[in-house]
């Protein structure tokens, strides 16, 4: 009986205590959580969606386009996505986790353990114009991001996919006034987000202007024989006409430029079209012979449906590629002889992808 009224005591004083400290955060800080919860349905309209084995079973490899995200066939996960934001006084932190497929892609060189860590980053508002970040951070650089929530199209395109995913690293922002920013940045390899293994550093700038219906961000990234200049509009033409536009050349590696534009018909109901060339210098994003340059052009309409934070994305695509040997139609398989006899090869990759993402 002892016993319980001491564990009854101590249960009751923690949560006083907790009570208390939960008060004092309420009332000299901010604490919010927020996050995404995104999954997918893929199918390929024009060819397999399943490759064959030399024993004519079915692998886990299939044919997708080659960039990020939204490439598994059938019903499929994107991501669980929790972030938490505390904020007291002029400074705060930002603990950003992933879980399923498409968080684990978007942290590919951390470590087992550590790659549920998205972001992971404190700031400090040195002044009301200067703003300090030190830690892991997604990247400033290209128009899509990693969680769905804030793109508009769900697939991604081959800039995102083949530019910087995050960084880690001290970035200082400045509010330059009448619309104008700029950033600078010391920053680990690309996507070398736990530490640094080569013992080298990237630098990073931005020039941004925001204002009106519109803005527009040139972008720096280089170190270790690399350079990377990005170009980023949007603008509001009309209540119901958007166009952006993203351009990027990466040193010797690839190129791209895309063009998106969204109409919207009523307020839960808007139409989209990504128009993306991208070409490939080696990096071997698109396949074939990577000594040479190929392209390849990605069309991709989506249309958003949104009722009160679920946002469901229907979406057809279709990659139009330079070289023929990429997609693979169809095979022609010899049971006796226990090997593929012939395949059909083509340059048009058509598939269909219906996601629904819910924000919190």
């Amino acid at each position: 009986m002892r016993y319980l009224t001491n564990k009854l005591t101590i249960i009751l004083a923690f949560m006083v205590t907790s009570t208390i400290s939960y008060s004092q955060i309420k009332i000299d800080s901010t604490f919010s959580l927020s996050g995404s919860v995104d999954v997918y349905f893929r199918r390929n309209l024009n060819t397999s969606n399943a490759m064959m084995d030399a024993e004519g079973q079915s692998t886990n490899t299939t044919i997708a386009p080659g960039s990020s995200f939204a490439n598994l066939p059938g019903f499929a996960l994107g991501m669980f996505n929790l972030k938490a934001n505390y904020t007291q006084a002029n400074y705060g932190f930002v603990a950003d986790l992933v879980f399923g497929p498409r968080g684990a892609d978007a942290v590919f060189r951390s470590r087992p353990g550590l790659n549920i860590v998205n972001q992971m980053y404190g700031y400090y508002q040195i002044t009301d114009k200067i703003k300090a970040t030190l830690g892991n951070f997604n990247t400033y650089l290209g128009y899509e991001v990693i969680s769905p929530v804030p793109d508009y199209n769900y697939s991604t395109s081959y800039m995102f996919s083949y530019g910087p995913f995050s960084h880690s690293g001290f970035k200082l922002d400045f509010d330059l006034g009448s619309g104008f920013n700029l950033l600078a940045a010391l920053m680990n390899p690309t996507d070398f987000t736990n530490f640094d293994p080569i013992g080298k550093f990237n630098i990073g700038g931005q020039l941004g202007y925001t204002g009106g219906k519109g803005s527009i961000f040139l972008n720096y990234l280089g170190g270790n024989d690399y350079n990377q200049i990005d170009l980023t509009t949007s603008t509001q033409m009309t209540d119901k006409i958007f166009l952006g536009l993203n351009a990027t050349v990466a040193s010797d590696l690839f190129s791209g430029v895309a063009i998106y534009a969204q109409i919207a018909t009523t307020d839960a109901i808007s139409f989209g079209l990504r128009a993306e060339h991208f070409m490939d210098n080696g990096i071997g994003a698109i396949g074939g012979d990577v000594t040479k340059s190929q392209s390849v052009t990605d069309l991709t309409f989506s249309m958003n449906y949104k009722v009160g934070n679920l946002r469901i994305i229907p979406e057809v695509r279709v990659d139009i590629f330079s070289t023929d040997d990429f997609v693979v139609k169809d095979y022609t398989f010899n049971p006796t002889m226990g090997e593929n006899i012939g395949s059909s090869f083509g340059k048009n990759l058509s598939s269909f992808v219906l996601a629904a993402v819910y924000a919190f």
